[in-house]
């Protein structure tokens, strides 16, 4: 199956950002609803990606070399744990910002407000809240569930490499 332009720099799109879900690629390619993402998907890119057990979108291994993109996610060959994420800069920020995986969770609006009091941003408490769930897909985050969701590194800062993608 050869792929044109526009499908190539999507199948990398999908190996950048996975594991991933409808909602994230809709965003990125500017789509109306997470059912055209997965027309897309089934129509121009079923021989490249699969669904993981939690239904997550990922690359298959031949979609990777055809692309020749970073994988979003890198983990140590031994006990599984991200070493390395290709992210949004405002998934890099919060990386920057967020709670160690010693210390107390904290909710989206600390969050928010971290990231404020950090860098010069303004982002909407849903945009956090979508970059932490990412972060969390992506193994990077671990949720506490108390009166709302709070967040902390599920891996130590110092042992996380966050590269910044487009």
């Amino acid at each position: 199956m050869t792929l044109s332009e526009e499908a190539t720099d999507r199948l990398a799109d999908v190996v950048e950002l996975q594991p991933t879900k409808n909602s994230e690629l809709q965003d990125r390619w500017g789509m109306e609803s997470g059912s055209e993402v997965h027309q897309y998907l089934e129509t121009q890119l079923g021989d490249y990606y699969f669904r993981d057990d939690n239904s997550l979108i990922r690359a298959t291994a031949d979609a990777a070399e055809l692309v020749d993109v970073e994988p979003g996610v890198e983990s140590d060959e031994d006990d599984g744990i991200p070493s390395r994420i290709r992210v949004p800069e405002l998934q890099a920020q919060i990386v920057e910002v967020l709670a160690s995986p010693d210390e107390e969770s904290e909710s989206v609006v600390s969050v928010l407000h971290k990231l404020r009091d950090a860098y010069d941003v303004d982002p909407e408490a849903e945009e956090v809240r979508s970059g932490l769930q990412s972060l969390r897909r992506k193994g990077v985050v671990e949720v506490e569930y108390r009166t709302v969701p709070t967040f902390r590194l599920a891996v130590e800062r110092d042992d996380l490499d966050v590269n910044v993608s487009d």
